[in-house]
């Protein structure tokens, strides 16, 4: 069933639709790669979570490092932009829901989220969801390699060809959960190599044909 709704305005910035999305809807463990590092078995669905959108900042602001948490970690990963109001939309159909694609970081306090039984708390700090610089359509997302350093220090390095589920059947799988609004963003799953941030550093996303996200660490 089709249910993209393409009535719904299309006048708003770019910027608006990047920062003010309804929901972020995160995935777990979606890079066969990722998987093989953990050594967990690969899972027969997408892992899907909230984060707030409270949690969103943009290229070059500073993620802030919460004084309840000593373990916070970055997760570069591939953002989807939706596009229009989405409902029950199949793979097939899915591309053109989608208005482009950005760059993301999962930060998240991993010592919370080792201690909790869920992982909203962990996710959910203000400044734990950067997404920037850009937003790009013209591109294949099922072909991009992604990087990830620390202080210029990679950190991260795989191809979004190593998704467990790509964007397409990510889209179409979450539409049939929950509607999909313009400006709703989905971060599609990190891949191997996460590790800690410090007070002071200063941590980039780069996505092949999108750009560099590139945030510093600090305190409130």
């Amino acid at each position: 069933m089709l249910a993209c709704d393409s009535s719904i305005r299309k006048d708003s910035s770019l910027s608006k639709q990047i920062f003010k999305p309804s929901k972020i809807v995160a995935v777990g463990l979606n890079y066969y790669d990722h998987a093989q590092e953990l050594k967990m078995p690969i899972p027969e669905y997408p892992l899907i979570f909230l984060k707030p959108p409270t949690s969103v900042i943009g290229n070059g602001e500073t993620i802030i490092y919460p004084a309840e948490s000593k373990q916070v970690d970055y997760e570069g990963e591939l953002a989807i932009v939706i596009k229009n109001k989405v409902k029950d939309i199949s793979k097939k159909d899915a591309p053109e829901c989608i208005l482009g694609y950005t760059c993301a970081n999962d930060v998240t306090a991993r010592d919370l989220q080792r201690m909790d039984v869920q992982w909203t708390r962990a996710k959910s700090f203000d400044t734990f969801c950067p997404l920037g610089p850009q937003i790009v359509s013209q591109i294949n997302p099922l072909n991009l390699e992604i990087t990830t350093r620390v202080n210029g220090k990679v950190k991260q390095s795989s191809n979004t060809k190593k998704m467990i589920f790509d964007v397409f059947e990510l889209v179409s799988f979450i539409s049939k959960i929950m509607t999909l609004l313009p400006g709703d963003i989905i971060i599609t799953g990190t891949p191997p190599g996460v590790g800690h941030l410090q007070i002071g550093d200063e941590v980039e996303v780069e996505i092949e044909n999108i750009g560099i996200l590139r945030n510093k660490v600090g305190r409130r």
